[in-house]
């Protein structure tokens, strides 16, 4: 098939103006919108296997790249959760006309539930969220708090950490901004409100978010209703052949409920 060229969504003002690149497939019904990881894109396995169900079903879905991620403008290391839940936030009111299904995956599993707290109350209130791995809290859980006091150091002194990464040939930079913002929007504490229905998909074997900490959100929502699928041999991408279909399974179930 040939690979759809980006459209553009333009975002902050001053120096912090920059360009969004987004896929917008029209359709029908809430619109699905993907969230996606740390470092990710929206070109990646689960986000293509999400727009093609959402093609075959007739459904909207709307995909972009946040700020210093795939074909979005911006350094990387530049950029804070702070920004990517505000580009979350932009692309959400820019281009869905009603209340969306977002899917978010492990960053983007924590920016969906940020996302959908601001929108609480207003038209575009979430009308369900499906989670794949989501990485709640990971700036201070699962990445501060499990760093030897070497590293911490670095980022405090230098300002960043360069983090061998098993997912690219280049390191990832682990910015003091990053770490500091990221306290601004802690979850767990307190109740997580959603709002609407919540799948999380989450394996047994996933080296980067615990599967007890899926356990741990379902605690915290609440009020909401809530399914939790764990899949024992699942790792963090839960992008197999049967992964695939367990996340289209999820978005079709929530996308046909009353």
């Amino acid at each position: 098939m040939e690979r759809q060229p980006p459209q553009w969504l333009e975002v902050g003002d001053g120096p912090s103006k920059r360009r969004l690149a987004y896929l917008l497939q029209e359709g029908t019904g809430a619109p699905v919108v993907w969230l996606g990881g740390f470092r990710s894109d929206m070109r990646a396995t689960k986000a293509e296997a999400l727009a093609e169900w959402a093609r075959d079903a007739g459904r909207t879905c709307l995909r972009f790249d946040y700020g210093g991620h795939g074909e979005s403008d911006g350094d990387f290391g530049s950029f804070t959760l702070s920004d990517w839940l505000g580009d979350a936030v932009a692309a959400i009111e820019s281009q869905c006309r009603q209340r969306p299904i977002l899917v978010g995956s492990s960053m983007g599993g924590w920016i969906a539930l940020l996302a959908a707290r601001k929108l609480l109350g207003t038209p575009l209130q979430p009308a369900g969220l499906v989670l794949i791995a989501p990485a709640v809290d990971f700036s201070e859980d699962l990445m501060w708090a499990q760093m030897p006091d070497s590293i911490r150091r670095t980022i405090l002194d230098e300002g960043v950490w360069l983090r061998p990464s098993e997912y690219s040939p280049e390191p990832t930079p682990i910015t003091r901004a990053l770490i500091e913002d990221g306290r601004r929007h802690l979850m767990f504490g307190g109740e997580i409100k959603a709002g609407c229905p919540v799948h999380i998909l989450q394996g047994m074997r996933d080296p980067d978010v615990p599967w007890r900490q899926a356990l741990k959100l379902v605690e915290h929502l609440s009020g909401d209703p809530v399914v939790l699928t764990l899949i024992k041999d699942g790792d963090h991408r839960l992008s197999t052949p049967d992964d695939i279909v367990r996340l289209q399974s999820a978005v079709a179930g929530i996308a046909t409920a009353p």
